[in-house]
């Protein structure tokens, strides 16, 4: 009860800063269409500013502090604004993109979680000097690139030149979407190279992080007690090496998702890729306060019940903490 209240205050801080800081970025939505409407339509620019208002549903001679009071009351009722570019419900924008950035990021994440515990263990149970330099060049190499530029090589070399697999978009035009298979097997097609971007980017770290703890874990007394004693092998691996290796690294596994969370909208943008990090793009982009905000606020969200459910994991897998 009481992580939960301190995650709902970190919450709460959360947006706050994040509306204060939106609220006072440079340029004005309504300032940019009163421009251009008066261009196209040939009108005074009071008239044509008051007319973008309306347009907007946007007043920022509002003071800060009451459009903060309104955005929190909004909040508490599920209302987060219309879109000023969209013209829809941040609502419905949001859901609407979640679960595209969740897919990519879910397998991704996963998968390179996954294969980075296995080799790491593997590395550091074979403790081959070979294998250690491979992984060390991998993760000089791939750990240094950002995560778009890989995305650049992978579509300039699986797309164009070698035309396997698309380049954008979440599936393909020729595909009816809903249950069924044509239009998961294109779904899942489309995923592949951001899928990848993140992969590729991200296993080495994991890698080196297990083979780091189980080279510690291997070292313990109840390690070579365990040895002495005879237990097979396997036992001893899986059981006393894996899993106390793997414990350190759930909370940074729930960090990771967060942070490859916020950082979507470079891999998505690449891909035109409809989740949350295209449309937080296109918001600032057009300085779109409302959806913006939306976007951010699903972000902090799910940084912060990802930290939840990492500490409730760290307690399932470790029983010494919940004896106490």
């Amino acid at each position: 009860m009481q992580k939960l209240l301190i995650s709902l205050v970190t919450i709460l801080f959360a947006i706050v800063c994040m509306f204060l800081v939106i609220q006072n970025m440079p340029g004005d939505p309504v300032e940019t269409l009163a421009a251009e409407i008066a261009q196209t339509q040939n009108l005074e620019m009071d008239l044509a500013y008051a007319r973008a208002k309306s347009m907007l549903n946007y007043d920022p001679d509002i003071p800060v502090l009451q459009r903060l009071a309104n955005y929190l009351a909004g909040v508490l009722r599920g209302n987060l604004g219309e879109s000023l570019s969209y013209h829809k419900p941040v609502t419905s924008l949001m859901l609407g993109a979640l679960p595209w950035t969740l897919l990519v990021l879910t397998i991704s994440l996963f998968l390179s979680f996954a294969m980075g515990v296995i080799v790491g263990l593997f590395i550091a149970w074979k403790r081959k000097r070979w294998l250690n330099a491979l992984l060390n060049v991998w993760q000089s190499i791939f750990g240094s690139i950002p995560n778009y530029i890989v995305a650049y090589l992978l579509v300039f070399l699986f797309a164009v030149n070698l035309g396997w697999l698309p380049s954008r978009g979440p599936y393909s035009a020729e595909v009816t979407p809903g249950f069924n298979g044509a239009f998961i097997g294109d779904v899942l097609q489309h995923a592949i190279l951001p899928v990848l971007s993140y992969f590729l980017t991200t296993v080495g770290g994991w890698t080196v992080s297990m083979r780091a703890n189980a080279i510690g874990v291997l070292s313990e007394d109840y390690v070579t007690y365990a040895t002495a004693r005879g237990l097979p092998q396997k036992r001893i691996l899986l059981q006393y090496v894996g899993r106390n290796s793997i414990l350190p690294m759930i909370t940074s596994l729930a960090i990771s998702f967060g942070f490859m969370f916020g950082g979507s909208p470079l891999i998505e943008n690449l891909f035109v890729y409809p989740g949350v990090g295209y449309y937080l793009n296109v918001a600032i982009s057009r300085r779109d306060y409302p959806l913006m905000q939306g976007m951010y606020f699903m972000m902090i969200v799910v940084v912060v019940l990802c930290g939840l459910l990492a500490e409730w994991l760290y307690t399932v897998l470790n029983p010494r903490l919940r004896e106490r």
